[in-house]
């Protein structure tokens, strides 16, 4: 209980931390969200306009730093971030909630493919070393996992989707379906294959080397050594020994990237047009939306404290080393 509530406090005070660095820096930015629209309509806005908009953005009647900070916090905890600068006058969680899903949908069931192919590939890799496959798996999973998303979605852009019309260039969907009927689902999934297929490739490998190598640190301890000696049995030592104390730093390493799932992969996304979060703070950085970027910010920030939390319990149930309280 002392380790859960240890984490517990951590993650309120690093929420916090985030939330109020999120409040801090736009502000240290020169200019407000009102400059930022005369700028782009050029001029076009009458005072009249201006003044309606300082309104929207609450700037009419700012007070202390400290009101401000104040109401900032009631707001986030209503959810409430303002309105979006490049897409007026729409609600910013009107935004998240629309772009949520599908990149909840595609990166994250992609991060979890990943983590398992690899993982799985990682494992083979280490305690079949010395065959030809498997000698041949890090060095593929090595070049794979350095080549960038864009020039690899870009690839696959050309040669499955350009080139041949197996799939579709970009988007998320064909225009004018019928939600949730059989097309939709359809459409939804030719569209997700290519931008899945581009985090696949080049995350899985990254998962490969991640876990040949904690397989290969696990052999090399005395208590393996000393299991084979009692006659053990190869899958018996594999699977009660090795993957158990294997799997523990990528674990962590898998609660990570989980909470990166909220931000998504702002190349990929941006290179197949896809309309998910990474887009969205892709077009909120070109386009100086501050209320977006803020709230993206804090989202990303939400999600990696929490699924590391959520990480920092089970290893209450993985670990004894924790439970017994000599553990971190």
């Amino acid at each position: 209980m002392a380790y859960i509530l240890r984490k517990l406090g951590f993650l309120i005070f690093t929420l916090w931390v985030a939330a109020t660095l999120n409040f801090i820096l736009p502000r240290l930015v020169p200019g407000d969200p009102v400059g930022a629209m005369i700028a782009k309509y050029q001029g076009k806005l009458d005072p009249s306009a201006v003044d309606a908009l300082r309104i929207a953005y609450g700037l009419n009647d700012l007070g202390s730093p400290l009101s401000e900070y104040v109401k900032y916090l009631g707001n986030l905890l209503h959810g409430d971030f303002g309105r979006s600068i490049s897409q007026f006058p729409t609600p910013v969680m009107d935004i998240v909630r629309l772009a949520a899903p599908w990149t909840i949908g595609l990166v994250g069931v992609t991060t979890v493919l990943a983590f398992l192919l690899g993982s799985a590939l990682g494992v083979y890799s280490a305690w079949r070393r010395g065959e030809r496959l498997a000698d041949a798996m890090p060095p593929i999973a090595l070049f794979l996992n350095s080549m960038p998303y864009m020039w690899v979605g870009l690839v696959l852009l050309y040669l499955l989707a350009f080139k041949s019309s197996v799939f579709p260039l970009g988007n998320a969907l064909d225009p004018f379906l019928k939600a949730w009927t059989p097309e939709w689902w359809s459409s939804m999934l030719r569209h997700a294959v290519l931008p899945g297929l581009t985090l696949l490739i080049v995350s899985a490998g990254g998962w490969l080397i991640t876990m040949r190598n904690n397989v290969m640190s696990v052999m090399g301890e005395d208590y393996i050594a000393f299991a084979r000696a009692k006659g053990l049995t190869e899958r018996r030592l594999l699977n009660r020994y090795v993957l158990r104390n294997a799997l523990l730093p990528s674990f962590t390493s898998f609660g990570m990237a989980m909470g990166f799932v909220v931000g998504g992969s702002i190349l990929m996304e941006t290179v197949f047009s896809y309309p998910g979060l990474g887009l969205q703070l892709n077009n909120a950085v070109t386009t100086l939306d501050y209320p977006l970027m803020q709230a993206l910010f804090f989202f990303i920030a939400l999600a990696v404290l929490l699924a590391n939390f959520i990480v920092d319990l089970l290893y209450v149930y993985i670990d004894p080393r924790v439970r017994d309280g000599t553990g971190t």
